[in-house]
């Protein structure tokens, strides 16, 4: 993450200005503008029921990947198995990850993709890490409000 200090930054710390906090800017991106593969993760994490599902494009502030996805599941099983059904789908879709840590405690399970990151949360450990907040000079992509049935519609008519 870059750190340079710029008025936005010191805006966003009223110990440092004396201003109130900005409001997170409103999204630059749509889905129309995305890799499919990226697409493909947001589908198989709709049909597993994730919760809370964000899209942060870090092209900007992180040398190290494009996107961020983030979701939540509600107990252990559920983030195990949209962790799975990422895995599963775009390893169909030829892609496999090139890493995937957290799988076993399911606490935080991260899918590294090169270029995308899929992170899958338990309620608990989201709130703590919070990454929206710790990514916050990143872009976030608007969802479609039913994201996986409006990508998944798409994504068929394509073919």
């Amino acid at each position: 993450m870059k750190h340079n200090s710029t008025a936005r930054e010191q805006s966003l710390h009223p110990s440092t200005s004396g201003s109130l906090p900005l409001k997170p800017t409103a999204p630059e991106q749509t889905t129309a503008e995305l890799d499919e593969r990226i697409m493909l993760a947001l589908i198989a994490a709709g049909d597993k029921k994730a919760i809370d599902v964000v899209l942060l494009d870090l092209r900007e502030v992180a040398s190290f990947t494009d996107y961020f996805v983030i979701t939540s599941g509600n107990n252990e099983r559920q983030v195990q198995a949209i962790s799975d059904g990422v895995v599963e789908t775009l390893k169909k879709a030829g892609t496999a990850a090139a890493r995937v840590e957290g799988h076993k405690t399911a606490e935080w399970i991260l899918l590294d993709y090169g270029d995308f990151i899929v992170h899958i949360f338990n309620e608990k450990a989201r709130k703590f890490y919070d990454l929206e907040r710790l990514w916050r000079e990143s872009k976030r992509v608007e969802l479609p409000a039913e994201s996986s049935s409006v990508a998944n519609s798409s994504l068929r008519n394509e073919s």
